[in-house]
């Protein structure tokens, strides 16, 4: 595999590559699972396109609880073939495909009673790690421990001693799901595969009952562009059953939305060497370690209105505080709150009207000829659902076609990062970074990170931290627009960063700085810098107000006061 820059050319020859000649496979839906299709259909030798009418990871794919796990909850449904399946998964992940995007983290879980609670969670965590064990991929994570309650607070000092008796503690992992995606899109079109984000579907075309390929708008430049294809795979997540509509089809399965808000606080607010899992009354709740902050979430609720920006509202945020707030010793107020984030869950309808019992399976439909739908699923078995979506479009091709090999593909930076990893200390001193600046690289990009030590030796100037968000530096905001596909200031301050929701201010103080950094690589006009930092502020303003609404309804309402895209 090449390694490709994803930069303004690029896109642009992407689309006229799409358009020149027929596709084997065509993806739309630039998520975690379109993004994991494009690569399975291009590592198959397959001629191979992915559209995203936003920006990669824009939706669900940008808003999870940013956990590879294999579902402890699940247990508890007795679903042992998917909790089997999403372990393997991790171990992968963990092993070999992103080792340099994920990472183990610990978590411990409460006990409120004594004996029987011990002996019954203690079999589901010991089951857990055997059926990691049985898989073949434990990645490294370290069996469960038991604990008491002396050795719970040790650990995690925060909590009130009168809120557990003792406590379990075991591992699973964690990533950064935006990053995850723009890597996976950027391995994709390493193997050649051509993608383009900010290019919306508006029609399917037909020739009789036969989907043959879309009509294609480029929201940046307002061109249009017909990308035929031998199979079109619909993977657009909550947007299933509205991408189904335009064939005027009737879908063989629908997909309901659920929404899950987060919330993020500064890490001395929770005084702990741990993450947390608590239950409560109807899912779990996560505490996630988080870099320099912690990640608590998430809620389980019914959603139908906007899909593009689903709303947190006041009850959201005041669930999630007071369920936390139950265990700490010293509670967390709306101030310590430093970003908000809400996504919504793409889930199977049918199985039950409680969202939060709705199926994480995923399924594959062919509902009509030349088009394939893959839908549900949970991010960590996103490699087992693009496969299954490519087989299914491989029923439709006239060759013959490999088997998928992606269990042994590593994403782009994933080679030689362990050996960068442990020269870390001399790389610092080599580029006059602080090793911890090259570790948090290192982290985000792996062996790519090289490519952002060029930038700062070419302009020593982007070694420098931005100052309102200074655990990022300037090379990384100029890298995201060059190699990463960003097109926006809101595509890098909440998706190639997290800027958006790891500063209190939600990156409108680093906004300025980044538009002009941007507007180096795009073209932008001083009048267009304006724009976007405007557009950003307007976002930020809607979604604050959004969070004081005491329900959905209003919420939305409030959220939708902003414009959904910058003008041209």
């Amino acid at each position: 595999m090449r390694t490709v820059a994803l930069g303004p050319e690029q896109r642009t020859e992407a689309l006229a590559g799409m358009s020149e000649r027929e596709l084997d496979v065509l993806v739309i839906g630039g998520g975690i699972v379109g993004a994991g299709t494009a690569l399975d259909a291009v590592t198959r030798g397959l001629s191979t396109g992915l559209l995203e009418a936003r920006d990669w990871a824009s939706g669900t794919s940008s808003r999870s609880s940013k956990l590879i796990h294999g579902g402890l909850r699940y247990l508890e449904m007795l679903d042992f073939g998917l909790v089997r399946e999403a372990l393997k998964e991790r171990g992968l992940l963990l092993d070999r495909i992103a080792p340099h995007l994920v990472r183990p983290v610990p978590f411990l879980y409460p006990l409120k009673h004594r004996a029987w609670e011990r002996v019954y969670a203690g079999t589901g965590v010991a089951m857990y790690d055997l059926m990691a064990r049985s898989s073949g991929r434990t990645g490294g994570l370290p069996h469960h421990r038991h604990l008491s309650r002396r050795g719970a607070l040790r650990v995690a000092p925060a909590l009130k001693k009168d809120a557990l008796v003792g406590a379990l503690q075991y591992y699973d992992a964690q990533m950064d799901d935006a990053r995850y995606v723009a890597t996976l899109v950027r391995t994709a079109a390493g193997f050649g595969a051509h993608v383009a984000n900010r290019a919306r579907v508006t029609e399917f075309l037909r020739e009789g009952e036969r989907v043959v390929g879309v009509r294609v708008r480029d929201l940046e430049e307002n061109g249009t562009y017909e990308v035929r294809a031998k199979q079109v795979v619909n993977a657009t997540g909550v947007w299933t059953d509205d991408t189904q509509a335009m064939i005027a089809e009737r879908g063989q399965f629908h997909v309901r939305a659920s929404k899950g808000i987060h919330l993020v606080v500064p890490k001395d607010r929770i005084h702990s060497a741990t993450g947390l899992i608590l239950r409560t009354e109807t899912s779990v709740l996560f505490v996630i370690p988080w870099g320099r902050h912690w990640i608590i979430g998430t809620t389980d609720t019914a959603w139908d209105l906007d899909k593009a920006h689903p709303a947190a509202s006041s009850a959201d945020i005041d669930y999630l505080l007071d369920h936390i707030n139950a265990v700490l010793a010293v509670p967390l107020t709306r101030d310590d709150v430093e970003g908000v984030y809400a996504g919504l869950r793409p889930l199977l309808a049918g199985e039950s009207d409680a969202t939060s019992k709705l199926s994480r399976e995923h399924t594959v439909a062919h509902p009509v000829p030349g088009l394939v739908v893959v839908a549900g699923g949970k991010y960590t078995t996103y490699r087992v659902m693009a496969k299954d979506a490519v087989d299914a479009a491989v029923h439709g091709l006239d060759q013959r076609v490999a088997a998928c090999c992606t269990e042994e593909v590593r994403l782009a930076g994933a080679e030689g990062f362990h050996a960068l990893w442990n020269a870390r200390a001399r790389l610092a001193t080599r580029v006059g970074l602080h090793e911890a600046r090259v570790e948090h690289l290192l982290r985000r990009y792996g062996s790519l990170t090289e490519e952002l030590l060029d930038l700062i030796a070419g302009d020593p100037r982007l070694g420098e931290p931005l100052p309102a968000a200074d655990d990022y530096l300037k090379a990384e905001i100029v890298y995201a627009c060059s190699h990463e596909g960003a097109r926006h200031l809101e595509d890098v301050l909440t998706r190639r960063t997290r800027i958006s929701i790891e500063t209190f201010d939600r990156g409108t103080r680093s906004a300025h700085e980044c538009a002009e950094l941007m507007g180096g690589v795009l073209g932008w006009t001083p009048d267009q810098v304006e724009r976007e930092v405007e557009h950003y502020r307007k976002r930020v303003e809607a979604e604050r107000e959004s969070q004081l609404q005491p329900d959905d309804q209003t919420a939305d309402a409030a959220r939708l006061g902003a414009p959904d895209t910058v003008p041209l």
